[in-house]
């Protein structure tokens, strides 16, 4: 809207785990402006998982908990995560930090199925700066993101936030003055009633602070995907139920 006829290219990484109704969103859209591309699956996510890490909690935390596991133990940026009161490991979760703790866990995810085949396609079409619609308002790693426009050593633009200091009161307000000049929604309709999600991003990530409330919208009105994220998560959920940390212990509801 700013730049009239510009001829950005809009690129969707398709992981494979996009809600269904996201992907088809990109796709009609893609239907009708050459400017959309869409690059498919690069590798199968279980086995993805498997080999270089499941995601748990946040970023930080698995990034911080792979490494430790890897030997990194005495690392000062470890043992601060692990005695800090505030903004540290939640004393629920450091039993992790244990060399009985199995289950694979890093920050590799994003990395694998979205960083890198979005590296790819920037090195083969020669578009090296990215244009982003974060904002510092989401919070988690976001929020520490200092400026609109990110450079390398060489002094290259390399990102380009344009939206980093945009708060949720006047996204709102924008979307809703769009809307109401264009007379129909512009969104997916997952943002919308009856589903009414704040994001989307890849369905049941564990990395959701609401995942216990995205599933059960999708159990109501997305069956279908709900089972694939039990099939694709479960490791991470079946630990999260069990220590009941983000996701509701149905066996221990059913007791009482």
């Amino acid at each position: 809207m700013a730049l009239p006829n510009n001829q950005i290219p809009r690129v969707f990484i398709n992981t494979g785990i996009e809600y269904k109704m996201v992907s088809d969103f990109v796709k009609e859209m893609a239907s009708k402006d050459q400017r959309f591309i869409i690059i498919q699956p690069t590798q199968p996510i279980k086995p993805m998982l498997e080999k270089h890490g499941y995601p748990f909690k946040s970023k930080e935390y698995s990034q911080k908990l792979n490494q430790w596991h890897k030997g990194h133990k005495d690392t000062k940026n470890i043992v601060a995560y692990l005695t800090k009161e505030h903004f540290g490991c939640p004393k629920i979760l450091k039993y992790q930090f244990s060399d009985d703790f199995k289950l694979n866990i890093s920050a590799e995810c994003c990395k694998q199925l979205k960083k890198k085949p979005a590296r790819k396609w920037e090195r083969e079409n020669k578009r090296p700066i990215v244009m982003t619609g974060m904002r510092q308002g989401e919070k988690g790693q976001r929020a520490s993101i200092k400026g609109c426009i990110l450079t390398d050593k060489k002094g290259n633009v390399t990102r380009f936030h344009p939206l980093i200091k945009v708060d949720e009161q006047w996204e709102n307000w924008f979307l809703e003055k769009i809307e109401t000049e264009k007379g129909k929604r512009i969104l997916c309709e997952l943002y919308y009633p009856p589903y009414n999600f704040l994001r989307t991003g890849c369905k049941g990530c564990p990395y959701a602070l609401d995942l216990q409330g995205q599933l059960e919208v999708m159990e109501l009105y997305l069956p279908n995907e709900r089972r694939q994220c039990e099939f694709i998560w479960k490791p991470v959920y079946d630990e999260y139920r069990r220590i009941n940390y983000r996701l509701v212990n149905v066996e221990k509801i059913k007791l009482f």
